[in-house]
């Protein structure tokens, strides 16, 4: 995105962790699975897939566990893109 000229805020959530009111805020009336890493060791561990978290359950870990929300997180305005969709991307860039 950069490359189109849109300037980015962002964060490293490994220093600077979502805390659960962020992650419950950002969610808002989304799907919260879809924020979920599928490819995380804890998500595989506990079989997310089949049994996934309740919404509460979901957010602690996430905030606890910051690699367990799938990245990057690109919001415009009211759009989001979770996760790296290159065309999704390119149409949030315009």
């Amino acid at each position: 995105m950069l490359e189109q000229g849109a300037e980015l805020e962002t964060r490293d959530l490994d220093k600077e962790r979502l805390s659960a009111a962020e992650l419950d805020k950002l969610i808002g009336a989304r799907d919260y699975t879809q924020f979920l890493n599928t490819r995380n060791e804890l998500y595989r561990e506990r079989k997310m897939k089949e049994k996934p978290p309740s919404r509460a359950e979901a957010i602690e870990l996430m905030a606890r566990e910051p690699n367990l929300i799938r990245r990057p997180v690109v919001i415009r305005g009211g759009q989001m893109v979770l996760g790296y969709d290159e065309e999704a991307l390119k149409k949030l860039a315009k």
